[in-house]
């Protein structure tokens, strides 16, 4: 539920602007851009709202740890039981810079 909470924000915003964008379309001449305007933007707008405000709250809760059930054919899918610490840079390398260059002579591959 901590992943709802942090992301509600965003969702809701970038919803809100999709709503909008495709409700210009509604402003438009052509017939068809304006149903699907309309169309696009009520489809956002319960998103939004009910699946994302009510729905997924509501099942996570129900669901408990059977949210997180991997099916047996995607196995193959790495399953982190921790944050992945990101690699380790060699002591050559600062971070974000060039890697370093090989000495003159050095074979590469």
């Amino acid at each position: 539920m901590d992943g709802i909470k942090t992301t509600a924000g965003v969702v809701t915003a970038a919803a809100v602007v999709m709503v909008f964008v495709f409700l210009t379309f509604a402003t438009l001449s052509m017939i068809q851009l304006k149903e699907m305007g309309v169309g696009l933007a009520v489809a956002v707008l319960l998103d939004a709202t009910v699946v994302r405000a009510l729905l997924l709250p509501a099942t996570m809760k129900l669901l408990g740890p059977r949210n997180w059930y991997l099916p047996r054919w995607l196995g193959w899918l790495p399953r982190p039981s921790r944050p992945v610490a990101p690699p380790a840079l060699p002591p050559d390398r600062p971070l974000g810079g060039p890697p370093a260059r090989p000495p003159v002579g050095a074979l590469g591959p």
